[in-house]
C-alpha cells in the first residue's frame, strides 16, 4: 500500500468510494454524493491551501482517502482541523484506514494544525474504534441531529491533540 497526496486523477475513485457510503452508510449525512469534477476540484483547493489530501492506493488503486480542512472558518479556530477519512467497501477491514489516518494527522500537524476534530456521523462504531486507536478521545455526542434511511441518527466528537502537549487537565 501506497499512501500519497491526492491528484486530481484521483477524483474518480474518490467519488466512486464517497458515493457508496452517501447511498448506503450513516457516516457521512450527505444524500447527494459529489460528481468526479467537484472532487477534482476539491483536490485542487485543498492543494492551494496548503491543507492535507491523502491517498492510500493498493495496485495502483485508490483504497481509501483522508482529507483535513480547518474545521470552523473563524479566525480563533484557525489552528483547529477536522478529518474525514472514508475506506472502499470491498477494502474495509485491512487495515488502510489504521494506516492512512495517522499519516493524515501528521500532514496535518506539518500544516500547522494543532488539533484536529472528527466528527462522526451516525456514531459509526468502526470509526470511533479507529480515531481512538489513533489518539483521539470522545468529546461528546449531539442527539438525534441527522435522519437517513428514516432513522435518527447521532454525531459523535473526538479530539486529537496535535502538539503533544495535552490539555492540561487530564
Amino acid at each position: 500500500m501506497v499512501i500519497r497526496p491526492a491528484r486530481p486523477g484521483d477524483a474518480q475513485a474518490i467519488a466512486g468510494i464517497y458515493a457508496w457510503h452517501v447511498a448506503n452508510g450513516t457516516a457521512t449525512f450527505d444524500t447527494i454524493a459529489p460528481d468526479a469534477a467537484e472532487w477534482a476540484a476539491k483536490i485542487a483547493d485543498f492543494a492551494a491551501r496548503g491543507f492535507p489530501f491523502l491517498v492510500a492506493a493498493r495496485g495502483g488503486e485508490v483504497a481509501a482517502y483522508a482529507y483535513a480542512a480547518r474545521f470552523r472558518d473563524r479566525a480563533a479556530y484557525a489552528h483547529t482541523c477536522e478529518d474525514s477519512i472514508y475506506v472502499a467497501h470491498d477494502a474495509r477491514g485491512r487495515g488502510i484506514g489504521a494506516a492512512l489516518l495517522p499519516a493524515l494527522i501528521a500532514a496535518a500537524r506539518a500544516s500547522g494544525f494543532c488539533q484536529m476534530i472528527a466528527v462522526i456521523g451516525g456514531g459509526e462504531p468502526a470509526s470511533v474504534a479507529l480515531h481512538a486507536k489513533c489518539g483521539f478521545v470522545h468529546t461528546g455526542r449531539m442527539r438525534h441531529v441527522g435522519r437517513k434511511f428514516g432513522t435518527l441518527l447521532d454525531t459523535v466528537y473526538m479530539q486529537c491533540d496535535l502538539t503533544g502537549e495535552g490539555w492540561g487537565d487530564e
